[in-house]
């Protein structure tokens, strides 16, 4: 736990992590300015799905396109969340339209929202009061697998072992 909140070191597959290259993490979203200029840079096409995002145990917004895996972005490092983010121009600025905690690779809680939320507030992005899609990742005590726990159903979808109310995916946490 930092003075940020929670933070999630990667948990998904290690052949994902080992091909991360040295300078290969998303673009660092630190002001309005560095939002501005990397939004320039975006397509049409681009623009029309999400982009992968981290934020840094910094505190700082990272940017990649939707394809990047999350500890690219991330640059392996750990994260206080990581999902994926769209963005909307309405009157004139940008917006954030969706923003969810989908990243299998850092399995961030729910409750991570308020780093997201600290660093979209930082660039001057609007942006809705929580995540638009929550994702719930569960670590099955038994087979140890990762979960996704769809519509309250806190049951392991590998082995049928009841799965925990709290966050638990990272076993040094």
């Amino acid at each position: 736990m930092s003075a940020r909140g929670q933070s999630y070191r990667y948990v998904g597959p290690v052949e994902l992590k080992a091909a991360v290259r040295p300078g290969s993490g998303g673009c660092r979203i630190g002001s309005a300015a560095d939002f501005d200029g990397w939004i320039a840079g975006r397509s049409a096409a681009e623009l029309t799905e999400p982009f992968t995002f981290v934020v840094g145990i910094d505190g700082v917004l990272r940017l990649a396109p939707r394809g990047s895996e999350h500890v690219a972005c991330a640059g392996v490092d750990m994260v206080l969340s990581a999902g994926e983010i769209g963005f909307v121009r309405e009157a004139g600025r940008w917006t954030v339209d969706e923003v969810s905690n989908q990243s299998t690779g850092y399995c961030p809680d729910v409750t991570s929202w308020s780093a997201v939320a600290r660093a979209l507030d930082r660039v001057e992005l609007g942006r809705p009061s929580g995540f638009t899609h929550e994702v719930v990742f569960r670590r099955c005590p038994d087979c140890q697998e990762h979960n996704i726990v769809r519509e309250d159903d806190f049951v392991c979808v590998f082995c049928g072992s009841d799965l925990p109310e709290t966050w638990n995916v990272d076993p040094t946490v």
